[in-house]
């Protein structure tokens, strides 16, 4: 069961791209926006000047595959977009996680673990 909700309207695009946070790297955009919702939504973009359409497919998969595996890190309500670049197609999902976890750190998406502290209560 996954546990966010998939960006489809433009109008959400359009408010992660003026309203939200960009952190970009050579691979990867994100586009980070605070909600008042309980869960997470994201979205994923990818131009035609990356490749033909098994190429778009393919980044799109990557990026999906990557923010799985941090998902669950996640906490409160965001909106965030992921936008492929050209060097996308070449990566593997592990290589984008990396770089998609630095991204959301840098937003405050994702806590560090040294920065959560238990105070045993």
């Amino acid at each position: 069961m996954k546990s966010y909700i998939t960006l489809n309207r433009n109008g959400d695009f359009r408010r992660a791209y003026a309203k939200g946070r960009s952190f970009s790297d050579a691979a990867l955009v994100t586009y980070v926006f605070k909600t008042r919702r309980r869960v997470c939504r994201m979205g994923i973009t990818v131009s035609k000047k990356v490749g033909c359409a098994v190429e778009r497919n393919r980044c799109k998969r990557v990026i999906r595959a990557a923010f799985r595996d941090c998902c669950g890190e996640i906490e409160g309500g965001w909106d965030l977009v992921f936008v492929a670049r050209g060097k996308t197609k070449y990566l593997k999902s592990t290589v984008i996680g990396k770089i998609m976890r630095r991204h959301l750190r840098q937003a405050g998406v994702i806590r560090d673990k040294s920065e959560h502290v238990d105070t045993g209560r």
